[in-house]
C-alpha cells in the first residue's frame, strides 16, 4: 500500500513538473480588471506597446487574443494578452508572459523568488494601466441604440489606411475636398463623414469613403479621384462619441458590443459624422461624431 502511495506521489510529481516545465502558458501570469471595453484595451494595447517600448505585434487571433514581443535588453519577452468583457463598462485582462532566452530558468525560480521577469513585468504592465486611464478619460461614448442614417449625396475621396491615421487623412484630403466642391459652385450640404468601406480587424487596416455633402447637380462633373454617389435611408445602431477624432473608432467597438448584446446582425462596417472642427476648438471631449453601424438588409 505504501509502495502504491508512493508510486501515485511520483507520478503526479512528474505530470505536474511537465506541466510546469513545458505545457504551462507563460514564466508568469498578472490579471486585472479594466474599466472599459474590450475593444478601446485592444487597441491602446497596440498603441502603447509601440510608443513606451518599442513593442511589435506578433498576432492578433480576434479582437480579445492579442500576441505582443518586447526586447529588453538581451531577452526577447512574449506577452500574450486575453480580455474578457464582463460588462458594459468592464472587462478582464489577464497577460501570460514569457522571456524566451530565460523560461527554464524563470520557472524554476519564480516559486521561491523575485526574479527580473516578475519585477519587470510589474512595472511594465503598470505602465500600461497608468496609460489606459488616462486614455479612457480622453474620450465618452454613449449608445443611443436603432435609429437611421439619413439620406444624403456627397463628393468623395476612396482612401485606404489605418484606423489610427484616419483623422491625420482627413485633415490632409479635407482642404482638396471642399476646394474641388467650392470650385464648381456645389452648394454644401451638412458636414463631413466617413463610410467604411473593408475594416481588416486583425491588422487594423481600412478602406473608405471620406464624404463631402452637397446638394445634387443637375450635372455631375467629372474627376480622376474626386467621385459623387447618394446614399439611401438606413437602419442602424447608433452611438454618440465625445474626444479626439483619432480615436472615434472606439465606438465602432462599443457598437459591436451592443449589437451583440442585443441580438442585432451588423455590416461590421461603421459611418462617422464629424460636427466639430479640431482646428478651432482645444477642448477634445466637446468634439462630437456621431457614429453609426448598419443593420444588415435581413437583420432589419
Amino acid at each position: 500500500m505504501k509502495k502504491k502511495i508512493i508510486g501515485s506521489l511520483i507520478a503526479a510529481t512528474t505530470v505536474l513538473g511537465i506541466w510546469y516545465f513545458f505545457l504551462k502558458p507563460g514564466d508568469y501570469q498578472v490579471s486585472f480588471t479594466a474599466n472599459t471595453f474590450p475593444g478601446a484595451i485592444n487597441q491602446t494595447i497596440k498603441v502603447w506597446g509601440k510608443e513606451r517600448f518599442l513593442g511589435k505585434i506578433v498576432s492578433q487571433k480576434d479582437l480579445y487574443t492579442i500576441q505582443q514581443q518586447f526586447q529588453f535588453g538581451d531577452s526577447i519577452v512574449d506577452y500574450h494578452w486575453n480580455i474578457k468583457r464582463l460588462t458594459d463598462s468592464t472587462s478582464r485582462v489577464k497577460i501570460q508572459i514569457t522571456d524566451r532566452q530565460n523560461s527554464w530558468k524563470n520557472r524554476l525560480l519564480i516559486p521561491f523568488s523575485k526574479t527580473v521577469l516578475e519585477k519587470r513585468s510589474k512595472k511594465v504592465l503598470l505602465n500600461y494601466t497608468d496609460y489606459l486611464n488616462y486614455h479612457t478619460k480622453r474620450f465618452k461614448v454613449n449608445v443611443v441604440g436603432q435609429d437611421t442614417v439619413p439620406p444624403s449625396f456627397c463628393a468623395y475621396l476612396e482612401v485606404e489606411g489605418i484606423q489610427r491615421d484616419k483623422a491625420f487623412g482627413m485633415m490632409r484630403d479635407f482642404p482638396f475636398l471642399s476646394g474641388y466642391v467650392e470650385e464648381q459652385g456645389m452648394v454644401t450640404y451638412g458636414v463631413p463623414f466617413v463610410e467604411i468601406i473593408e475594416w481588416n480587424q486583425k491588422n487594423d487596416s481600412i478602406r473608405y469613403n471620406f464624404c463631402y455633402p452637397v446638394k445634387k447637380p443637375d450635372s455631375i462633373p467629372k474627376h480622376d479621384e474626386i467621385k459623387f454617389k447618394g446614399f439611401e435611408r438606413r437602419v442602424a445602431v447608433k452611438a454618440v462619441y465625445n474626444g479626439n477624432y483619432i480615436t472615434s473608432d472606439r465606438a465602432w467597438y462599443k457598437l459591436m458590443d451592443y449589437a451583440k448584446k442585443e441580438g442585432l446582425q451588423i455590416t461590421g462596417n461603421p459611418i462617422e459624422v464629424f460636427y466639430d472642427n479640431p482646428a478651432t476648438n482645444g477642448n477634445e471631449l466637446s468634439w462630437k461624431a456621431e457614429i453609426y453601424m448598419p443593420l444588415l438588409e435581413n437583420a432589419k
